[in-house]
């Protein structure tokens, strides 16, 4: 299950996300925001952020103008390792190196095209299991 979080700014792009994860069979909730009307981004990247520390669901998507916002209120919360990623080579990474459980985006900084192919390499890349990684996200978690 992949947690969903945006404020207004994200909405559209999130509302394509939706759309590409239903086509790819994966299951999502939606913590909101529901509409493109003004809205606070804390609110809805701390509901998605609690879902995926508590194990309801098992990585998350997070998206406002900047994904910088969104993604530093969803670190804030223990056992999130949030990721801020503009192309596929930074989600690619994150995933295996760091293990992020949940994948920031900027609306207004990646297309559409582009977020989605993004979002692709970050469902599907496995953490790699390395020793070294594994000592230095226990060191964050510390």
């Amino acid at each position: 299950m992949i947690a969903l979080g945006s404020d207004h700014a994200g909405y559209p792009l999130k509302m394509e996300i939706i759309k590409h994860l239903e086509e790819r069979g994966l299951e999502y909730k939606d913590y909101g925001c529901y509409d493109e009307g003004s809205c606070d981004y804390p609110v809805y990247s701390k509901a998605a952020a609690n879902a995926v520390a508590s194990g309801e669901c098992d990585k998350g998507i997070l998206i406002c103008g900047t994904g910088i916002g969104i993604s530093i209120v969803a670190n804030k919360i223990k056992g999130i390792r949030a990721a801020l990623c503009t192309d596929c080579f930074t989600a690619e990474a994150t995933r295996l190196h760091n293990d992020a459980n949940m994948l920031a985006l900027g609306a207004r900084v990646v297309g559409g095209g582009l977020a989605l192919k993004i979002v692709d390499t970050f469902l599907d890349t496995e953490f790699s299991n390395d020793e070294r990684h594994i000592k230095r996200i226990n060191q964050i978690e510390n």
